[in-house]
């Protein structure tokens, strides 16, 4: 039998992503996959997986996962978390040994909102529609269609832990102050003058109605144009930023709907989409325009530091890392940070 994790407590939301299932938005299903791909690939490379690989996707939450019929290899990336291995602290950013029957509590993260939580071989879940993401409106992927919950057993793909050397990583900064690049359009025309203002010269603040469907906006409401805010039904991607009726708006994620009726009046642009996933609610933002050109090129840079993670992978090799790795850390650890 193959190792398993077994999700003992759980608070907050959780669902296996792996990159995404693309290929049926003609059929009205989006894509899923990880809200930050960043984060969910570093986690992935962390534990020797491919950057797509399957993880537990974790939403401002918090886990005690206890590791049952073998030992396995696990990194959490993201949203940085107070990680213990049986009690005792250890470094998230970097892969780490669990034995058969120890337990792992992963604490709600201090800031942002989403980590990856990989393990090496990855998640033994059958693809649905060539992949095993979570889309939890269409109740597929995942473990057996659902988000996570307290009791499941995960089981895991053959993976022998021992040998290889345990790797760290340096997380990629989010630029937390920086605005929201966006691309105008394609219905900026259906908005006054002084609504295209409002929206890029005010700030808003994420609401408590933000999932990975979606995150709508507070603040000063943006004016339409004298066409009104109805339209025929359009495609969405992710990004798209749509204002209803009531002036607010609201982002499009990894599970949004594939088309909408309401005007779009920018969209985020690929780049800064893991910049607004790590936004809690009660976060403040801003919103600034780039041309595609700009937008192409960011995309790019984004494109190759994704695939160049695996080569800024270097050994656990600190001494305050090593403690860490033998689960000593704690007050010596940061005594000897202190100290550095």
């Amino acid at each position: 039998m193959n190792a398993r994790l077994h999700v003992i407590r759980l608070t907050g939301a959780a669902s296996l992503q792996d990159a995404g299932r693309r290929g049926f938005l003609r059929y009205g299903l989006s894509a899923s996959g990880p809200m930050d791909p960043l984060a969910h690939a570093a986690a992935n490379r962390l534990v020797g997986n491919g950057p797509g690989a399957a993880a537990i996707e974790l939403g401002l939450a918090g886990a005690r996962l206890r590791v049952e019929g073998g030992a396995v290899r696990l990194a959490l990336a993201g949203a940085p978390s107070v990680l213990r291995l049986d009690g005792e602290i250890i470094a998230g950013h970097r892969s780490f040994v669990v034995r058969e029957g120890s337990e792992l509590e992963i604490e709600r993260p201090r800031e942002g909102v989403f980590a990856s939580l990989a393990a090496g071989g990855g998640f033994a879940v059958p693809p649905v529609m060539g992949s095993r993401s979570l889309h939890q409106r269409a109740a597929l992927g995942g473990l057996d269609g659902q988000p996570l919950r307290e009791g499941d057993r995960l089981p895991l793909a053959p993976f022998p832990p021992g040998g290889a050397a345990e790797q760290a990583l340096d997380p990629v900064p989010l630029e937390r102050e920086a605005p929201i690049r966006v691309v105008l359009g394609p219905q900026d025309d259906l908005f006054s003058e002084a609504g295209l203002a409002t929206f890029l010269s005010q700030d808003f603040t994420v609401s408590n109605r933000a999932d990975r469907m979606g995150y709508q906006l507070d603040g000063p409401e943006i004016a339409h144009g004298p066409g009104g805010f109805n339209i025929v039904s359009d495609a969405t991607v992710a990004g798209s930023v749509q204002v209803p009726g009531s002036g607010r708006p609201i982002v499009l994620l990894a599970d949004r709907q594939t088309t909408g009726g309401y005007p779009k009046i920018a969209t985020v642009i690929s780049a800064d989409l893991r910049r607004i996933a790590q936004r809690r609610p009660g976060e403040r933002l801003r919103f600034a325009p780039v041309d595609l050109e700009t937008a192409t090129r960011l995309a790019r840079a984004q494109g190759a530091l994704l695939a160049g993670l695996a080569a800024r992978l270097r050994p656990v090799a600190g001494v305050a890392e090593r403690l860490m790795s033998a689960n000593l850390a704690g007050e010596a650890v940061d005594a000897l940070r202190a100290g550095d």
